[in-house]
């Protein structure tokens, strides 16, 4: 069975009353409210200050005057020679006439410089050893301190063969050391070469030469 609210507990019923009633009270308030409390109104207040005069005087800015330059030192005097203490010179007394003059010498001429030699590294007819490599071996010397020590190993020298074949010069390329490098490159000045070739014309050449070492 539902519930039935009964008119006296209907609040929506007065609500609009409700508001009326607010509302005139609110308009009774703000009324007694200007009646009873004084003029709100804020009182101009004056504001005298002294007015000081201020005088501004324009300054001329400053120039700068260019200084004069220094005057020139004084010239320093110099004192002329005394004509009456110059003595007459003759030169025909002082000079032989009969002597004979020798002509300067020309100073020696410079040494011409010799220009490097070019040395190719690729040619169309590589140099060869004269006798190959046995030519090397019976010239090599196999270093006591390498053969205490046990080094054995290849040494690869470059050597600098010009045009008739003989050796000028040797670097190495690849060394193991013990005295085997220099014995090397001694051991290849010593042979002869074929001279490398360039069309037919022997020309300068670096060529690389194996050596070997080896303990028996």
């Amino acid at each position: 069975m539902a519930l039935e609210k009964t008119p006296k507990a209907d609040i929506r019923a007065k609500t609009r009353r409700y508001f009326e009633i607010s509302l005139i009270i609110a308009l009774l308030i703000v009324t007694a409210a200007f009646a009873f409390f004084p003029n709100l109104e804020k009182e101009a207040v004056a504001i005298e200050a002294s007015q000081e005069i201020v005088n501004v005087q324009d300054i001329d800015n400053t120039r700068q005057e260019n200084r004069p330059p220094p005057p020139p030192r004084p010239p320093i005097p110099i004192e002329a020679p005394n004509s009456d203490a110059i003595e007459d010179i003759d030169i025909s007394s002082e000079l032989d006439q009969t002597e004979v003059m020798e002509a300067p010498k020309a100073p020696p001429a410079k040494k011409e410089v010799q220009e490097e030699e070019v040395y190719f590294e690729v040619v169309e007819d590589p140099p060869t050893i004269i006798g190959g490599l046995d030519a090397v071996k019976k010239n090599l010397v196999y270093p006591d301190l390498a053969i205490r020590a046990g080094v054995e190993g290849t040494v690869i020298v470059l050597a600098y063969v010009n045009k008739d074949g003989v050796v000028t010069g040797t670097d190495v390329i690849r060394g193991i050391g013990g005295g085997c490098d220099e014995a090397a490159m001694e051991a290849v000045k010593k042979v002869r070469f074929n001279p490398g070739q360039q069309r037919g014309k022997p020309v300068n050449v670096k060529v690389s030469v194996p050596v070997k070492f080896r303990l028996n």
